[in-house]
């Protein structure tokens, strides 16, 4: 029986809405924001030191700079100062969060590689949203977005996630085969959450041990 649902998504598929409402459909916990504020009271940072991490691979310059830090004067630094919060110290939480979220169950997650963390759980539902690229752009000037800036945020942030899942996961986005339903939502949300719902569905009716008859 599935017990967790994790909703990945090209970025304007419409792919955190359809799981909010999923979530709310089932009565389970939807695990989107909460899961960046969970993170952030976990590792005592605040959120948008989180936001600034969510699916992204840290800047070269970046990564170059932290390994400096560690050789230099950072050794002379308290340790409270010292610890810099990056995308490694995010994974690495999110890792342990993840875990949690598998032992409480009743829950719909919404990106953050968590198709990778929950990839040998047999309890996982796994989702990947996608749409024409004319698509995800309608769908972000609905939420406010400028043309321009809809174009340009649909052009760059997937990329972003390519370059995420392949340096901590080493795969490629999206591993097709992690998913048990990838979907274009042109369909319509309630199409998207009716055939989420059904396949779920049948899937766990197929797994069931079938009754012996005489």
């Amino acid at each position: 029986m599935y017990r967790i649902i994790t909703i990945e998504r090209e970025y304007g598929s419409g792919g955190a809405a359809i799981a909010s409402r999923l979530a709310e459909q089932l009565h389970w916990r939807l695990w989107d924001q909460s899961l960046t504020e969970e993170i952030a009271k976990i590792a005592q940072v605040d959120c948008r030191a989180v936001e600034r991490c969510d699916e992204k691979v840290d800047s070269t310059l970046y990564r170059l700079a932290k390994v400096f830090w560690r050789g230099s004067y950072e050794r002379s630094l308290p340790v409270e100062h010292a610890r810099v919060f990056d995308t490694d110290c995010m994974v690495a939480e999110m890792q342990k969060v993840m875990e949690r979220i598998a032992q409480e169950g009743q829950g719909v997650v919404v990106g953050r590689g968590a198709p990778y963390f929950l990839r040998e759980r047999s309890d996982v539902f796994h989702v990947f949203t996608y749409a024409p690229r004319a698509e995800k752009i309608r769908r972000l000037r609905e939420l406010g977005k400028s043309e321009s800036e809809a174009a340009e945020l649909v052009d760059t942030i997937d990329r972003e996630r390519i370059a995420f899942v392949k340096h901590y996961f080493g795969a490629d986005w999206p591993t097709r085969s992690l998913y048990h339903l990838m979907i274009n939502t042109v369909i319509g949300d309630d199409n998207v959450i009716a055939t989420i719902l059904e396949t779920m569905q049948r899937l766990e009716e197929a797994a069931r041990p079938q009754a012996v008859s005489r």
